[in-house]
């Protein structure tokens, strides 16, 4: 991976992530910025450059990247969609209306991917976190004590399956399936929803048969520099807590966030994690 030591700026969000970059930037001496909503800023921005700007404004986020010299780009984080009063928007965002409101009723790849082209019209060059952070995303194999059983394989092919025949309507980058059976499938909400969901309603026909997996994976055809699916600590406690056997990311496109906490707690809670060749 080539390091980019000219200026990048951050859109951050809540996560692991975007506070793992910044601090990695902090380390190396290189320069960047980052940029939060009003009402959504995480509470360790402070210890980094940094701007807060209203959701309506966007042209205080190009303001800030460029007087910080940014050459490059990255979206990173967890954000809710926001409510946006149209009494407040700058005459960027007035601009942009006609497109972008019907695009935050579409899926995150279109959005982000319409986000994206306004920001390159700037001059910016977009890129993933995975190129500001080494060894983000998974790799081929199985990390964990726990290996994954013949039953698993079976239900992460269905999983994939599944995934890759919904992946163009851009709903969602995850499900779980157990005993062949989709359990749940990934929507706005997100995974926790969906897991907290398959918690409450145990579908498995056979209580002794396979447990079921969460699978992970980008949408087919996704921009693969924009809203990468991600698994950590977290992702595991609610698998576990879901009653699942493991989880499964398609190898090279999910990033394992805080992986060797993340190993540990799925080695904790017997889980295995598994990057699946496509």
């Amino acid at each position: 991976m080539t390091r980019i030591e000219t200026g990048v700026g951050l859109v951050v969000g809540r996560g692991w992530v975007p506070r793992a970059i910044c601090e990695a930037r902090a380390a190396d001496g290189l320069p960047y910025i980052a940029v939060a909503f009003a009402g959504a800023v995480p509470d360790w921005l402070d210890d980094h450059p940094h701007r807060v700007v209203p959701f309506e404004k966007p042209g205080q986020i190009f303001d800030a990247f460029h007087d910080a010299n940014c050459s490059h780009v990255c979206f990173i984080g967890g954000l809710d969609r926001p409510s946006l009063n149209p009494l407040k928007f700058d005459k960027r965002l007035m601009s942009w209306a006609p497109k972008l409101l019907p695009a935050l009723k579409s899926g995150d790849d279109g959005l982000l991917r319409l986000l994206a082209g306004y920001f390159e019209a700037e001059g910016f060059t977009m890129v993933a976190a995975d190129a500001l952070l080494p060894d983000l995303l998974v790799g081929e194999g199985v990390l964990t004590r726990a290996q994954p059983s013949e039953a698993d394989h079976a239900d992460a092919a269905r999983a994939a399956e599944i995934l890759r025949a919904t992946g163009p309507l851009d709903i969602g980058q995850g499900c779980v399936v157990a005993q062949g059976l989709c359990l749940g499938f990934e929507t706005v909400q997100g995974t926790d929803a969906m897991l907290e969901y398959v918690a409450r309603t145990d579908g498995r026909p056979d209580p002794l048969g396979a447990r079921g997996v969460l699978m992970k994976a980008r949408k087919p055809g996704q921009d693969t520099r924009l809203d990468t699916p991600t698994v950590g600590p977290d992702t595991v406690a609610m698998a576990n807590r879901a009653g699942l056997a493991g989880i499964v990311m398609q190898a090279g496109g999910v990033n394992l966030v805080d992986r060797e906490a993340t190993i540990a707690a799925a080695d904790a809670a017997g889980l295995f994690l598994w990057g699946r060749a496509e």
